[in-house]
């Protein structure tokens, strides 16, 4: 099966709003790829423009060897789910699945195949007499990727399809999905604006924000090694803390000098050597970087890999949310910065607490104010960025 590509593609619409810029990737066979970012980043747009629903003002669009920027939607061999199913509410779910099938002119006999090899895929058999009407939201939605999978096209497109789901249900057909790729082996571009669906779902993650690609790469890699502040502070929940400061030199090693801290207060936090080597030149330098942690890097004690004595802010405990099994700590951290950290729901911390947040050093992310990247990352982690 082709691969798809995306070379340099830039939609502009009129006025001059560019919805989305220089954008560049090539999408392999049977690869799960999904687009993620906030409203009005460019997802939805991109996927139209590989739909054919929108033209594209530059670049190019191939699939295989083919130039399909100015091939019809409906000749570019792709099936795709939208958001509200789009299904024909005066056909039965048999004919909706096989409408586009009738279009094509196939025999009747292997529009009959299809429909019900699909429908048996998605366990919606005892449906197919039925209209939408008369299903759930979570069985339109097997209806819709139904009607994809009767086209057996190059690829699958979805936009948002789970976003008019109630959240147990979406839990559901993540996994329902997740295991449909696996059984077709086809390739799938996803958008969404759910950061658990694309950490969850893709094999690649391509996270977008005003219209530029800022980082591809896979999900543990893109949540782990953040390229730049927007994805760090966009991929995860609850989200990044971020704590404003400086980088000082100390005693033959760097430290990340907190801002915020009380006049006459050096709250500093001692960078592990590989880190200090790859910030050296901030060291000493009147320039504003940001240390970026993880709710779940941030523990309660100094023991294990939050041992040190060099690794702790001082914090006031704000608000507990208990969430079962663990629990979400609201915290004011030097400065009154505010703060986020996961603790074990054994853990006994309460309201107006003092508490010192001990991090773990080896997880830390350092982030250039001006440019917004992440200056602590090792050269091969930086992934794709723009």
């Amino acid at each position: 099966m082709a691969d798809v590509a995306l070379e340099n593609v830039t939609k502009t619409f009129p006025g001059g709003v560019q919805a989305v810029q220089d954008f560049t990737l090539q999408i392999e066979n049977r690869e799960f790829i999904v687009l993620v970012g906030p409203s009005g980043c460019g997802k939805s747009t991109t996927l139209r423009m590989v739909a054919g629903l929108e033209e594209v003002t530059a670049g190019t669009i191939r699939i295989g060897e083919r130039v399909v920027n100015d091939v019809p939607p409906k000749d570019r061999d792709i099936a795709m789910v939208f958001q509200n199913y789009a299904l024909y509410p005066h056909m039965t779910v048999y004919k909706n699945m096989a409408f586009g099938l009738k279009l094509r002119r196939y025999p009747k006999a292997e529009i009959d195949k299809r429909v019900h090899d699909a429908a048996r895929i998605l366990g919606i058999e005892n449906l197919l007499d039925r209209k939408p009407k008369a299903l759930s939201g979570g069985q339109r939605q097997r209806v819709a990727v139904g009607r994809a999978i009767v086209r057996q096209p190059q690829a699958f497109l979805f936009d948002e399809p789970l976003s008019n789901l109630d959240a147990k249900l979406r839990v559901e057909m993540r996994a329902e999905l997740k295991a449909l790729h696996h059984r077709l082996q086809t390739r799938v571009i996803y958008v969404t604006h759910d950061q658990a669906e694309a950490l969850t779902l893709g094999d690649r993650v391509v996270v977008m924000n005003e219209g530029r690609i800022q980082q591809v790469a896979a999900p543990l890699a893109i949540y782990d090694y953040p390229v730049n502040r927007f994805v760090a502070g966009f991929l995860g929940t609850p989200a990044m803390n971020f704590v404003p400061g400086r980088l000082v030199g100390q005693d033959g090693g760097v430290c990340f000098q907190v801002r915020a801290a009380q006049a006459g207060e050096a709250v500093r936090i001692r960078l592990p050597a590989d880190t200090a080597a790859r910030v050296q030149a901030y060291a000493g330098q009147d320039k504003s970087v940001t240390l970026g942690v993880r709710p779940e890097d941030i523990g309660y004690t100094g023991a294990g890999k939050f041992a040190g004595t060099e690794n702790v802010l001082p914090a006031t405990v704000r608000v507990v949310e208990p969430l079962g099994d663990e629990q979400i700590v609201h915290l004011n951290g030097p400065g009154n910065t505010p703060m986020i950290c996961k603790l074990d729901a054994h853990v006994k911390v309460d309201v107006d607490q003092r508490m010192d947040a001990h991090l773990d050093v080896a997880r830390m992310h350092l982030f250039d104010d001006q440019t917004g990247c992440n200056i602590s990352l090792e050269p091969e982690h930086v992934a794709h960025a723009s």
